[in-house]
């Protein structure tokens, strides 16, 4: 873990590219969205009280802890307890946040891939070097670097929903189409420009 902070972390891993480098992971926290409409047909108003009770949420308190919801209207302050359960079944909506990784400068073999599996698992965005074609396999195992196939199959293996392809070697100037066909025939998924 390199950074953790209230709505996200950034973790990274040592991979093998003749030095040691590092693959990243920057996983955003869960959103919650609040539905005002609902509120007010449970007879609440937004207010400061939101912010508590999105901190119990995401700390995973318990659906019957109370909650105090508050709000000023004309000068009267109102108060009224509910339930945390209630409100994230009527008024809230939870939605997973996001995870983008980048990993390049990485030699091919079973310890990289078992890295980079467990660091980008279910990322949502996953930038990894395509530097070679697999026709060039040999010289990317000499320079310690991605195939477009061994992308894809990484990106595959860890369940990565679009990936996105980058440092291309210069051989290929013109040709980077072929690099992404290649990663996306592996990957089995969308692959973005």
């Amino acid at each position: 873990m390199l950074l953790e902070e209230e709505g996200f972390r950034v973790r990274a891993t040592p991979l093998d590219h003749r030095t040691p480098c590092l693959g990243f992971a920057i996983e955003e926290g869960m959103h919650i969205n609040v539905w005002k409409n609902r509120l007010l047909a449970m007879g609440l108003q937004t207010g400061p009280w939101l912010k508590e009770m999105k901190r119990a949420v995401l700390a995973g308190r318990p659906d019957d802890e109370p909650v105090l919801a508050w709000w000023k209207e004309h000068g009267v302050i109102h108060e009224r307890e509910v339930m945390l359960g209630e409100l994230k079944a009527q008024a809230l909506q939870l939605v997973q946040g996001q995870k983008i990784c980048y990993v390049t400068d990485v030699a091919f073999h079973e310890d990289n891939l078992r890295r980079v599996v467990e660091l980008v698992r279910g990322a949502d965005l996953l930038f990894i070097e395509s530097v070679f074609l697999d026709a060039d396999v040999g010289h990317a195992q000499e320079k310690k670097h991605l195939t477009a196939r061994q992308a894809g199959t990484m990106a595959r293996a860890a369940g990565a929903r679009v990936v996105i392809p980058f440092h291309f070697s210069p051989r290929y100037a013109g040709r980077e189409a072929e690099l992404r066909a290649e990663l996306e025939a592996a990957f089995g998924g969308p692959v973005a420009s």
